[in-house]
């Protein structure tokens, strides 16, 4: 056997977990739903809806592993955009520090409650708010064009943490959308324009990634090899989609926003019915 061919079993072998054993065709899929989810996370959040499921079409990995494997694989490119955006349009990190430690908090409480509230009271709560949001974008096409900041001094700062702590919350309950709720309420609540939503919303994210790593690392759910495979192309697509969304502006990232949020609707109101 040359050493080649037996390389693709030692590759396959690190991507392998608790008897989770992955094939060329399966590992390839998985890698393009994670550049898939690094770009669209770049641009509005909700890479979660691509990457999560994809990981979930795999016989033995339970929903933990796969959370847990999507957190780290999301960890790389939120990480990636973060500095992209940072780098090129200087978020007020005033503002988004205090937001991200607040959402870091809350995903540690969400995900407690996560394990004792009902999973059918949620999803019907996240669709009317997601429905809500939609509704708001497209019948107000000026939000979000230009920054026009609505609260100054302690009264901005305390809605921004407010934000990141129920956002959080939010993600560590359940996870799906948390980038576009926090780019809906950055628009509607505090008045910044979509550009500097999605900069400041990966900085945030970035932040309730890892609250979320401290509690799967140390658990064992992490499939690590596969999610630092996943990492490589989330990192891949969270430059360019950033890239993208900062040359191309504000209508650009409405555009794919209230795309994502449509497919985010069909996903869960999906999930619900035919659960």
């Amino acid at each position: 056997m040359n050493r080649g061919s037996s390389a693709v079993p030692e590759i396959l072998s690190f991507l392998s977990l608790d008897g989770l054993e992955f094939s060329w065709p399966s590992l390839i899929l998985l890698l393009l739903a994670g550049f898939a989810a690094g770009w669209i996370d770049a641009v509005v959040g909700g890479g979660g809806l691509i990457q999560l499921p994809a990981l979930l079409l795999f016989p033995g990995m339970s929903p933990v592993q796969a959370l847990a494997t999507n957190k780290l694989g999301s960890i790389f490119g939120t990480t990636t955009s973060a500095i992209t955006y940072y780098r090129r349009t200087s978020p007020d990190l005033k503002t988004a520090i205090p937001m991200a430690l607040m959402a870091m908090l809350g995903a540690f409480g969400g995900a407690a409650i996560a394990t004792v509230l009902p999973e059918q009271w949620i999803q019907p709560i996240i669709i009317a708010a997601l429905v809500a949001v939609l509704a708001f974008t497209i019948f107000k096409p000026a939000a979000g064009e230009l920054s026009k900041l609505r609260y100054q001094g302690s009264g901005h700062y305390l809605r921004a943490i407010l934000i990141g702590l129920i956002i959080g919350g939010y993600d560590g309950m359940i996870g799906p959308g948390t980038g576009s709720f926090l780019i809906i309420a950055m628009v509607t609540v505090l008045g910044y324009n979509f550009l500097q939503s999605s900069a400041k919303a990966k900085i945030v994210n970035l932040a309730t990634n890892f609250g979320a790593l401290v509690l799967f690392i140390p658990a064992g759910h992490v499939v690590f090899g596969l999610g630092l495979a996943m990492g490589v192309m989330n990192m891949a697509g969270g430059y360019l989609g950033a890239r993208m969304a900062i040359s191309k502006g504000s209508k650009f990232i409405r555009i794919i926003f209230v795309i994502v949020v449509c497919a985010l609707i069909l996903k869960l109101g999906s999930d619900m019915l035919f659960a």
